[in-house]
């Protein structure tokens, strides 16, 4: 066994339970999708207003995690995730107590301060306690954490909500995150303090259009995905009647099948060229969105496009970090920073847009937004290609 194989080996409990923290956060986030009707039952509120949790959530985040790295940036990592976890807990806790609307929102807002501290640390952490040849499965592992969320945790929340009740589905995750915070400090050792980098460093990248462009994509595509699946409930309601277990079975279409196009998108990637493949996946999500408009009332038809919109939607994220890493790679971890921002942008953005869909045409309007939105998202990576490289400003 070779001296990086050995150390590959020694890193995989942290590795692993970084991956497990970012599972529960990703359930966290993705789950209310599937739990809004019973959520706005249980506190007397519609699901549109129970979706602006989601929005708030995500701005906290958005914000909170440059922040983190630029007020924060000598505190060992190891703390700062743990922390990041147990504010996360609270957060989650207060949520799964609420006994009105404005409690949930409010914990849900705190826990959003929690996920900004760990995800960018996760992941920067991943590829610090990987030597170089084995960085790229460090980064898969950990990054597996928010796929099986999506893919497990999302569907699987949604079960035990339709079983249990709403607030033991949060009481699970609440469990989870509070038995993470005493594992990270015991698994994970050696990740090094970054070094610092000033504001004007970390703003440079937003100066590229051939940056911003993907970063565009990215928050695009992240909302016209979400618009439909935070409204999942309300969309696929002709076809599955109300029922939670239904739903959850789209929901596990969906993640299982994503997982699939998450795997074939590297190397599709690598052999076409991240232009080819994210016009394809972007084009394809477009496409299934309105076909899912369509074939709404027919579950098995809806089985079929959940699967199908899961290989397209879990296949666009690869080929524009692999853009974002390709314009200037001497600068890719700069330019990754902010894909975290934009994405999370994208999820705020998505409730709003989906409660205006809601609202002008009933649920066969969401995915069709969807797919409006996801469009745009396609434009603009194109755009990004006529872009040139700013001139470099002489003394």
């Amino acid at each position: 066994m070779t001296s990086v194989e050995q150390s590959y080996r020694r890193t995989l409990p942290a590795l692993l339970v970084l991956a497990l923290a970012l599972f529960v956060v990703g359930t966290n986030a993705f789950v209310i999708a599937g739990l809004l009707p019973r959520v706005a039952t249980g506190l007397g509120a519609t699901p549109t207003q129970v979706s602006w949790s989601i929005t708030t959530y995500s701005l906290v985040v958005a914000v909170a995690a440059p922040a983190v790295s630029i007020l924060l940036p000598r505190v060992p990592r190891a703390g700062l995730m743990a922390a990041g976890l147990g504010v996360f807990a609270l957060g989650t806790a207060v949520s799964a107590l609420a006994p009105n609307l404005t409690v949930f929102i409010a914990g849900r807002t705190f826990s959003g301060l929690g996920g900004a501290a760990l995800v960018p640390t996760a992941t920067a952490a991943a590829a610090s306690l990987a030597r170089s040849g084995k960085r790229g499965q460090a980064l898969a592992i950990v990054g597996a954490g928010f796929t099986l969320a999506t893919a497990v945790g999302s569907p699987l929340g949604t079960a035990l909500g339709g079983l249990a009740g709403w607030r033991f589905a949060l009481w699970c995750i609440v469990a989870l995150a509070a038995v993470l915070v005493v594992a990270i400090p015991l698994l994970v050792h050696g990740v090094p303090v970054p070094p610092a980098v000033s504001l004007g460093r970390r703003l440079a990248p937003l100066a590229d259009l051939r940056i911003v462009a993907p970063l565009a994509t990215t928050l695009l595509m992240i909302a016209g995905f979400n618009i439909v699946y935070i409204f999942s409930a309300a969309v696929t309601h002709a076809s599955t009647g109300g029922s939670g277990t239904l739903l959850a079975v789209l929901l596990l279409a969906y993640g299982v099948a994503g997982v699939a196009g998450n795997a074939v998108a590297g190397p599709l990637t690598d052999r076409f060229g991240s232009r080819a493949v994210a016009t394809f996946a972007l084009a394809a999500q477009a496409v299934t969105l309105v076909v899912l408009a369509a074939t709404e009332a027919s579950f098995v038809a809806s089985v079929v496009v959940f699967a199908l919109w899961g290989v397209a939607a879990f296949a666009i994220a690869i080929p524009v970090q692999h853009r974002l890493v390709h314009v200037e790679p001497e600068n890719a971890a700069l330019a990754l920073s902010w894909y975290s921002t934009a994405m999370y942008v994208g999820i705020a953005i998505a409730p709003p847009i989906g409660t205006l869909a809601l609202a002008a045409g009933g649920p066969v309007a969401v995915p069709l937004a969807g797919a409006v939105v996801t469009v745009a998202a396609l434009a603009a990576f194109l755009l990004g290609y006529l872009a040139r490289a700013p001139r470099a400003v002489t003394a």
